[in-house]
């Protein structure tokens, strides 16, 4: 694994990306409102790159986007992959891996999610306070390779406390409302049942989505701080529940982008 982290961190220097500062993952509906938001100096397709996987997701565009946000070197995916597609978990987060090796300092991820908090409703956003990993595996499973972090790493704070709290000053001072709460990932691709919106909710977990944990678990193995914000774009009542159309989550995540983006490159520029 290490010498094809390698081989994709030379592919993307030999092309021109050098010393990118902060990673940007881009979910669900997620990606036009913040690249427009960036200086673009190139742009790669996954399918270019070695070792990647290819996205088989409609609303994922699978392309790698650098360039500047207030003087920034950013490093965006715009499109993420997930386990129900197929892939491994190490596959899934080999992308973590190279972004790491080339330089990033921070990671800031997004997601469409689930609402199962009576409290918010659809079109919110969340910050990911903590997380319940329902996945059936685990990108650290397997070998461990010293160079990239420990056996056993700490989960103590896997969302960095220092880019949160910046998040929810951001979120005050603009009068963007950003809830704060605790994210669970399971595998999908299907929706949950009522039984199992119940289940979540009786563990502790807010919102419910299929992407973003693997992630962070690869992300704080390397020591790298990361933070995350999901748009809450279904709201999942067991007591009400009605039949959900992907195309509506999709246009929701999109309608709530201009205020996630508004967040993130904020972020950015007081990094």
């Amino acid at each position: 694994m290490i010498e094809q982290i390698r081989d994709a961190a030379d592919y993307l220097q030999s092309k021109g990306i050098e010393n990118p500062e902060v990673g940007v993952i881009l979910g669900t509906g997620l990606g036009s409102k913040f690249i427009a938001t960036m200086d673009v100096i190139k742009t790669i397709e996954y399918s270019d790159i070695p070792h990647f996987p290819l996205v088989t997701v409609m609303s994922h565009d699978g392309k790698l986007v650098y360039g500047t946000i207030h003087g920034k070197k950013v490093l965006a995916m715009d499109g993420r992959f997930h386990y129900y597609e197929g892939y491994s978990m190490q596959q899934i987060t080999f992308p973590v891996r190279v972004l790491k090796m080339l330089g990033i300092k921070q990671l800031l991820l997004s997601n469409a999610a689930g609402n199962m908090n009576l409290n918010w409703k659809k079109g919110q956003l969340m910050l990911i306070d903590d997380h319940i990993n329902l996945q059936p595996d685990n990108p650290l499973r397997g070998k461990n390779y010293d160079e990239l972090g420990p056996r056993f790493p700490d989960m103590s704070q896997p969302y960095n406390e220092k880019l949160n709290s910046e998040l929810k000053a951001i979120a005050k001072e603009k009068g963007i409302q950003l809830n704060e709460g605790v994210y669970v990932s399971v595998i999908g691709p299907n929706l949950e049942t009522r039984a199992e919106y119940r289940y979540l909710r009786n563990i502790g977990a807010d919102v419910v989505g299929m992407s973003t944990v693997p992630e962070v678990i690869v992300a704080n193995h390397m020591g790298l701080p990361c933070c995350a914000i999901s748009v809450l774009t279904d709201d999942c009542d067991p007591d009400n529940l009605k039949a959900v159309d992907i195309a509506e989550i999709i246009a929701i995540a999109g309608k709530a982008e201009e205020k996630l983006t508004e967040l993130y490159v904020e972020l950015i520029n007081r990094l």
